[in-house]
């Protein structure tokens, strides 16, 4: 299959700047609706790729995202966020973005161009091979990802990718791709819009799929959670009156002096078993 860019194709709307408010939401939205249909089609390549991290985890490795601009923020979006909502340690999911941490708010000019400093960046992490490496890239061609993972195969470590191009560079060196080609964007090129919310859906479907099976979930709930704020501390205190039903005063108390919903639970039923 010869490569194309389908994320530099044309937009399907002309004259943008001419249309009204509601023209413009409208057509934006629009298009978005067809993000999920897209996610749906690449469900058997993202299920492939989460049983691999879900398996190299549960043996102690970790999980990097790498990327630039819009795929390296989300990437670092998504990692951040599974320790206050899974329990999980800072160390198990990171996330790297071309021209470092200042990048995540302002944009690094050429960073992404070096064919080099991915994999640099991952040594400075300790990487081995009981990692997983995924390389977030819309195009499927950014130097800075793609040099990371050539070198990971090179070292034998586990590499995936989320790109939005069939047939890029970065799919064929990925040994788990993920191609969810969302075609043009409303503003041509402008891969931020239907590309970025289409890898926003799959990093949340992988890191959420991966912590289910290493049980960091109970029944729905999010019972490893860090309880970072007083909505938290509610929450945490519901799903223990919920479970144990006990009074609102008793749930939070006991959570309160546990600091973790899945210790609360566990220590009040075993003092149960054992007054019995």
């Amino acid at each position: 299959m010869q490569f194309k860019k389908i994320t530099e194709s044309d937009s399907h709307y002309s004259d943008i700047e001419h249309m009204s408010t509601e023209q413009i939401l409208t057509s934006i939205n629009k298009e978005d609706q067809t993000v999920a249909t897209s996610v749906q089609k690449v469900i058997p390549q993202i299920q492939s790729l989460v049983d691999i991290i879900a398996d190299k985890m549960q043996q102690g490795g970790r999980l990097f995202y790498i990327g630039a601009g819009t795929s390296g923020r989300l990437g670092i979006l998504d990692a951040s966020e599974c320790p206050p909502t899974f329990g999980v340690p800072h160390h198990m999911v990171i996330g790297l973005i071309a021209g470092g941490d200042n990048a995540i708010r302002k944009a690094v000019e050429f960073a992404e161009d070096s064919l080099t400093q991915g994999w640099v960046d991952l040594k400075a992490m300790d990487i081995s091979k009981n990692d997983v490496v995924i390389g977030i890239a819309a195009s499927g061609t950014t130097p800075y990802v793609l040099g990371a993972l050539e070198q990971c195969n090179q070292h034998d470590i586990t590499t995936g990718c989320i790109t939005c191009n069939a047939g890029s560079p970065l799919s064929v060196l990925a040994k788990s791709p993920i191609e969810v080609v969302v075609g043009p964007e409303f503003i041509t090129g402008s891969s931020r819009m239907k590309a970025g919310t289409a890898q926003k859906m799959i990093l949340n479907m992988i890191s959420t799929s991966v912590m289910i099976k290493l049980n960091r979930i109970k029944g729905n709930k999010m019972v490893d959670m860090q309880l970072s704020n007083n909505k938290l501390v509610e929450r945490g205190t519901k799903m223990i009156m919920d479970e144990l039903k006990l009074s609102q005063p008793e749930a939070e108390a006991l959570l309160l002096k546990h600091n973790n919903v899945r210790a609360a639970i566990t220590s009040y039923q075993n003092d149960t078993t054992q007054n019995r």
